[in-house]
């Protein structure tokens, strides 16, 4: 008899660029997280505190360039994680070209998913087996205006995410 795993759900988010969780960021947090088991933050936290505001989750986190000593002292560079059958490569940016994504695949050994943040543009897609996921920014700081963002990744019997705009707050 064979049991099908419980898909994991995983938010991930990137360039939150805050000093301190304010009250909109956890609400946005809370909403836009809701359901999820684990969160994965793919750098520019500025400051480990962020992480504050996901109480009850597990969290997997690195810091980026524009992080504190705090958080560079704390967080590591890049982290390899397992969840269920799949193995995924955490890290912000490799590298100094703006779009470095060919890259990232030389950072890690045999994953099947890289996370990374940096150019605050989303990015999902599968490239060679991998699937590349790069959330945006969370905190509205896009290119050209655009409006924060976020993805959510479902682990299963396969890996799968989704890109969504954080919603404005009136």
């Amino acid at each position: 008899m064979v049991i099908a795993m419980q898909p994991v759900r995983i938010g991930i988010l990137s360039d939150t660029h805050l000093t301190r969780p304010t009250p909109e960021f956890k609400k946005l947090v809370d909403l836009c997280f809701a359901g999820t088991a684990m969160i994965l933050h793919a750098g520019d936290l500025t400051d480990p505190l962020i992480l504050k505001a996901f109480n009850g989750k597990e969290i997997h986190a690195v810091h980026g360039n524009m992080c504190s000593s705090a958080a560079r002292q704390t967080l590591p560079r890049k982290k390899t994680i397992t969840v269920g059958n799949f193995t995924i490569g955490i890290i912000h940016n490799s590298g100094y070209a703006y779009d470095f994504e060919d890259q990232l695949s030389l950072e890690f050994d045999a994953v099947d998913c890289i996370v990374y943040g940096h150019t605050h543009r989303p990015v999902c897609h599968k490239t060679g087996g991998i699937l590349y996921i790069n959330p945006g920014s969370f905190q509205s700081t896009g290119r050209f205006g655009a409006p924060g963002s976020f993805a959510i990744l479902e682990a299963g019997e396969e890996l799968s995410a989704s890109l969504y705009s954080v919603p404005v707050q009136r």
